[in-house]
């Protein structure tokens, strides 16, 4: 009877192994049931990245519509603006400033010697048959005579400075020949020529004096800036 009793136990022990081995290996409650949680966890997360997925989906329509109902404004192919470099801001910044306009100044021709003499001879014979014309007066001619010599000097070239002493006096004589009384014939003219330049011998010299000052005076500074020029050349090469 024990015999019996412990055989039949022993054989509900291994009915109950098996059975046990074979729930787990089925899905029982053992450790190799934890597979459906993990499938349902995956599942899970599929569902919330598809969630996700729409809802993106969602908002690039909702802003592909926005975009189409209100499209931007074309952009201009106007060129805007260009910033300059610094180097021309300095240089504009540092250009110097225009120079003034130069001041009008006298007609300042030059003469040469034979010039100096035309021209002094063709005034004072204009000025000879004006006053001929006009007034019939020795004195008004030789007042005018002085501003001549003045122009004479004064517009005659540097080199030629000598010649405007020179020529003063013969243009005197040449305006004279209109002006002066003749009393007939070709001796006669004469006399009065000779007669006019004695009786106004005093205007005469004080042309031909003003003349020569003006040249005097032109001719020492042309000496003082060939001396002052002569030094900066020598300073400069020293």
């Amino acid at each position: 009877m024990e015999r019996g009793e412990s055989r039949t136990r022993r054989g509900e022990g291994r009915f109950l192994r098996e059975g046990d081995s074979s729930g787990s290996g089925r899905g029982g409650s053992g450790p190799s049931g934890e597979w459906p949680a993990r499938a349902g966890a995956a599942a899970d997360d599929d569902a919330k990245a598809a969630a996700r997925a729409a809802r993106a989906a969602r908002l690039a329509k909702a802003r592909a519509s926005r975009d189409a109902a209100s499209p931007r404004p074309a952009r201009s192919t106007r060129p805007g603006p260009q910033r300059r470099p610094r180097s021309e801001q300095a240089a504009a910044v540092r250009r110097p400033a225009p120079e003034p306009a130069p001041t009008r100044r006298f007609p300042d021709p030059r003469l040469t010697g034979l010039g100096s003499g035309l021209f002094c001879g063709a005034v004072m014979l204009m000025l000879g048959y004006l006053d001929s014309l006009m007034f019939g007066s020795l004195t008004m001619y030789s007042v005018l005579f002085l501003p001549v010599c003045a122009l004479t000097a004064l517009w005659v070239r540097e080199g030629d400075l000598l010649t405007a002493p020179v020529v003063v006096p013969i243009a005197f004589a040449v305006g004279l020949l209109p002006v002066a009384e003749s009393g007939g014939g070709f001796s006669g003219h004469l006399m009065g020529l000779v007669s006019a330049l004695a009786t106004e011998a005093g205007w005469l010299y004080g042309g031909t004096l003003i003349a020569g000052l003006v040249v005097l005076v032109r001719r020492v500074r042309l000496i003082a800036r060939r001396v002052a020029a002569r030094r900066r050349a020598s300073a400069g090469g020293a």
